[in-house]
């Protein structure tokens, strides 16, 4: 009996597309190559689907945020859906705002877009938040409160009200073990 194989084509084009996209970017302070977020938020996507858009735009998320990268590229190389994904995961600098100065009004649109949002995109942002939230969790138990510095919001207050505010615009995913583990780490690093 033959398996008929997976068609990974365009899964295969996004990651390559993100390698060159993050190609010589570290991740914030972390001493590791940026493309290994991309991937985890790629493999957390995949514990929820199988769906090669979802893989896809999860892998590109932060491509238009953090490269030269336009929507308008990702349109051409790979469709308006997964384009679309990736500009409702994308924050949107305000012209003549600094990044410390308009954190809370960018999570907040944030966090309101990405209720509204369709279950697609929340499913792509769901693989981007749990592996930031990993992050954190992991750099909280080694550095404490010091790990607060290195985000443009000081006070871990600001931290607890965004990643609450993602989990409930989120909370239709509630049943997948990524939502789970998600909510779980919100509770232990902001309890």
């Amino acid at each position: 009996m033959a398996n008929n194989p997976l068609n990974t084509e365009l899964l295969d084009r996004a990651i390559l597309f993100a390698v060159r996209a993050h190609a010589g970017t570290e991740r914030r302070g972390k001493g590791f190559p940026y493309i290994v977020h991309p991937m985890e938020a790629m493999e957390i996507v995949a514990t929820m689907t199988s769906d090669q858009a979802l893989l896809a735009a999860a892998v590109l998320h932060d491509t238009v945020e953090d490269t030269e990268v336009t929507i308008e590229q990702l349109r051409a190389e790979f469709g308006e859906r997964i384009a679309a994904l990736v500009a409702d995961e994308s924050d949107e600098l305000p012209e003549g705002v600094s990044e410390e100065d308009s954190w809370h009004d960018r999570k907040q649109a944030a966090i309101d877009r990405l209720a509204k949002a369709s279950h697609d995109a929340k499913t792509v942002a769901l693989g981007d938040k749990l592996s930031n939230m990993r992050a954190i969790a992991r750099d909280y138990a080694e550095l404490g409160d010091a790990l607060w510095n290195r985000f443009h919001a000081h006070d871990p207050k600001d931290h607890a009200w965004h990643y609450r505010g993602l989990a409930d615009a989120l909370r239709e995913l509630e049943n997948t073990f990524a939502f789970q583990e998600f909510e779980r780490l919100i509770n232990q690093v902001f309890s």
